[in-house]
Parts: C-alpha cells; structure tokens; sequence
C-alpha cells in the first residue's frame, strides 16, 4: 500500500512532464517491486490498487470511474501487463528458491562425505595399527616361547619368525600414509631401512637409500619388496660386517628400461668362497628368492670388488596406477 500510494504521489507530481496517454507509468515499479519483496499476493493486492488509482484519478474522465471503450481498452493492456510481471517475479523468485535449496543440500552432502571420509580414514588408519600390532603380538609370543626351548636349532628358528613377524608388522603401518594413499618407495624404503639400522645397535654401520622419486608400488609387491631389502639388510649387517665396528649400506632404486632396478650394496667382507645363492640353506635367501618369483622379479647376489650387492629387477606391471602421474 506504501508503494501504491508513492506511485499515486508521484505520478500526481509528475503530470504536468508527461504527454497525455500514460496514466500507469509509475505504477508499473510499484507492482513489480511489491511482488518481488513480498511475493505474488501483496503484488496482486498492489496491482489492483494501482489500477483504482490510475482508472479513478489519471484517465479521463479525470475523477471518475470511465466506461468507455478507449479506458476499458487501457486497463485491459494494464492487468495484461501486471499480470506478466507478477508471473515473471513469481517463477524468478521460484527458481532462486530452488537453487539455494539445491545448494543446501549440495553444501550438507559434501560435509556429509568430507566426515565420511574423515571416519574412513580414521578406521583404515586404525585397521593398519591393529594388524601391525597383530602381527608384532604374534612375534612377542614366538619370542616367549621361545625362552622355554633349550635346543639350538628351534630357538634361532622361533627368534627368526619372530623378528620377521616384527618387521612385517613395522611395514604393514609404514605402508600408507595418513590420508590412506600408498607411500612413494623412497619414502618407503627410507623408513623401513631406518627401522632396521635402529634395531640393529650398530651405530658405526650406516644405510642410505638413493631411490628416483615417484615411484609407487602396489600393496601386494611393497610388502614383499620390503621383506626382500630387510633380509639383504639383514644378511649384510650379520654376516658382511661381521667382526667389523664400521661399513656402508647403499639402497638404490631407479626405472630402467621396462623394469625397476633395486639394489643393496655394502662394503663388507663379500659372500663366502664357494657359496651359491641358487642352492644356499639360508633361510633368509629362501624366503627372498620365493618372494622374489612371486613377484615376477629376477633377484641375484654377487660379490663386488668391495663387499657383497643383491639386486632385485621388478617388472613395470608392479607399480601403482598413481605412480604413474607421481612427481
């Protein structure tokens, strides 16, 4: 009504500037913005108001009510356009009410999933500690029992598996990084490597990993791979360094042609005379030429002018589809 009476005020104001046959012309916006801040009824109840007005006041016969055919002619062409107007704000403001909530509920679903996502990751993280725990749990009751054997053989037996039973539960949580992606095999590997050395109590014998960033293995070669290194690290500190206070391990990992080269070089006293990887009892050596052939993989151990290096040739297809974008 505010609206209504201002247009009337205003186009009172105003005749004298217009030209003979504009009797709506401020009324127009009255109708228009009572529709658009109130909605479709307050702009109908404007729209009829105003039509009083200008039929009453503007057409003549000024001040009165005209029923010729020229006036009904000019309120017909004004409830024509009104009523397109009021129509048009209406389905605007219709559409606006469904984008906001569209967007609403866009806005709800994506912090519905971002809280998924985040209880995901909590349970996968905390999937990982407990089989890593498991795993290590299992390794502290081989090395229990194995306290209660006074045999040799069955107590270096039990205290192998038990200590690898503990360096495959440190793999299993060192696996992934926190947001559930596979971590690259330098990092990988740097960790792994460092667990080993710290384990070992050699401080004078150190372990370096020269790895081509980006490279990512899937999980069902990175636990093997893992296995592999920490056996040859293992065999270097027991036996390549054996005597010795001091040494050099080195890790490298690169692509080469259509495989991954991996290699674990020391400056030990190298492989004993006469020794044959193919057919040594080693239970370690088993283990990694097992895993190895699961792998696909050739893995071979020689003597160098320094020491002792094996080297593991993975095929391509081992790699993770991320490694593949990796940088």
């Amino acid at each position: 009504m505010a609206f209504c009476i201002f247009a009337l005020w205003l186009r009172w104001v105003l005749d004298g500037a217009f030209p003979p046959g504009y009797p709506f012309l401020t009324f127009f916006p009255a109708v228009i913005l009572s529709s658009f801040l109130f909605g479709p009824r307050p702009g109908i109840l404007a729209a009829v108001l105003c039509g009083i007005f200008a039929w009453y006041v503007f057409i003549p016969p000024r001040m009165a009510f005209g029923t010729d055919s020229g006036t009904a002619t000019a309120m017909l062409f004004y409830l024509g356009v009104v009523a397109v107007d009021i129509w048009l704000v209406h389905l605007m403001q219709a559409a606006n009410a469904r984008l906001n909530t569209a967007r609403e509920e866009v806005r709800l679903l994506a912090e519905e999933r971002g809280q998924l996502a985040e209880r995901a990751e909590l349970l996968f993280q905390e999937m990982q500690h407990r089989v890593g725990n498991n795993l290590q749990m299992v390794g502290a009751v081989l090395s229990l029992q194995m306290r209660t054997l006074s045999e040799p053989t069955a107590r270096k037996a039990l205290s192998d598996a038990a200590a690898r039973l503990q360096v495959i539960g440190n793999i299993q949580r060192q696996l992934y990084r926190q947001d559930g992606q596979l971590v690259p095999l330098d990092r990988f590997l740097t960790e792994v490597s460092g667990k080993i050395m710290a384990s070992s109590a050699r401080p004078g014998i150190t372990c370096h990993v020269e790895a081509e960033a980006g490279i990512i293995l899937r999980p069902d070669s990175a636990v093997p791979v893992a296995l592999i290194v920490t056996e040859a690290i293992a065999n270097a500190l027991e036996h390549g360094f054996a005597g010795r206070p001091a040494g050099r391990i080195v890790l490298c990992v690169a692509r080469r042609d259509a495989a991954i080269v991996l290699s674990v070089e020391d400056d030990g006293i190298g492989l004993p005379l006469g020794l044959d990887p193919a057919s040594t009892d080693s239970i370690g050596l088993r283990i990694s030429r097992v895993l190895s052939r699961q792998l696909g993989a050739e893995m071979a151990l020689e003597s160098r002018d320094s020491g002792a290096c094996m080297t593991l040739n993975l095929p391509l297809s081992r790699l993770a589809e991320p490694a593949l974008d990796a940088v």
